[in-house]
């Protein structure tokens, strides 16, 4: 086994022509050198060098050595800069699953972040709505909407982000529409638009806080989506609630207004794994997620 140290030492003599002009190069000894040179003709059972005057010049053996030694060292500089580039998060990857509404209002602004700091990086985005305990090869990190506790899992920690208060989103007109709160028990006798799936959870912190005071909505639309709520709101169908963050970007002809006694929210957090947290990329993607909430 070639020892990687000699051979740089080798080199450096092949470079500069003589023991002395070497060591002056490396920082070394000139017996130093030397020592490396004799053990590594040992290693290899090679003559590598040959006298020439009051220097040194390789015999053929050390020149194809010489030779090959470049391509190795290069190699193995570049594999160094990989583990540094790694360690500072510079390259490598990162999967992150993120809710729809999130994906909208959040993720552009943490993809735009991470890749001006950290241009090499692959991103793998995951639309992914399921809890992190449902699936089997958890992202790196993951955008989730969730009660106050999550389930723990060995080598993920999670962080509250936000509590997301949830609006009515009314058509312009509306009987209601110039008010600034509205109490959800107002809302009982309205066509109501869906907006998520049937066993969503953000689906269900509404129809929660709509038992609390006493009626179950009538869903005359089952949009299933947000996007596609606020535009059948637009053209006059019906009303639809929702959290705020889902309402950022709300199309022309609606109006939006809080929900009080009860107000529904939900809790958003991000769950990522301790090794991710802990390197440079993911301590930035934390830093832009908590600024951006």
């Amino acid at each position: 086994m070639l020892d990687l140290h000699r051979l740089r030492v080798f080199r450096s003599v092949v470079a500069s022509g003589s023991v002395h002009a070497a060591a002056a190069n490396l920082g070394f000894t000139p017996s130093a050198i030397s020592q490396h040179l004799a053990a590594l003709q040992r290693e290899t059972g090679l003559v590598l060098l040959e006298r020439a005057g009051r220097g040194l010049r390789p015999t053929s053996a050390g020149l194809a050595l010489a030779a090959e030694a470049d391509e190795l060292l290069a190699r193995v500089g570049e594999a160094e800069a990989l583990v540094a580039d790694l360690r500072a998060g510079r390259t490598g990857s990162l999967s992150i699953a993120y809710f729809p509404s999130a994906g909208i209002v959040w993720m552009p602004a943490l993809v735009d972040g991470l890749m001006r700091a950290f241009p090499g990086v692959r991103l793998d985005l995951r639309l992914c709505d399921e809890p992190p305990e449902r699936l089997d090869e958890r992202p790196d990190l993951q955008l989730v909407v969730a009660g106050d506790e999550i389930p723990r899992r060995a080598g993920f920690r999670a962080e509250h982000l936000r509590d997301d208060p949830y609006v009515v989103i009314l058509p312009e007109g509306h009987r209601l529409a110039g008010r600034d709160e509205i109490e959800l028990a107002e809302l009982a006798p309205e066509r109501w638009i869906d907006n998520d799936f049937v066993h969503g959870r953000c689906r269900q912190v509404a129809l929660d806080a709509c038992a609390a005071v006493g009626f179950r909505p009538a869903f005359h639309v089952e949009a299933h989506d947000y996007r596609a709520a606020l535009a059948f709101v637009a053209a006059g169908i019906g009303i639809t609630v929702l959290p705020s963050l889902g309402a950022e970007q709300p199309p022309p002809g609606v109006v939006l207004i809080p929900v009080v006694r009860p107000t529904p929210v939900r809790r958003i957090h991000v769950v990522v794994r301790e090794s991710v947290a802990a390197s440079e990329l993911g301590r930035t993607a934390l830093a832009l997620l908590r600024a951006g909430r």
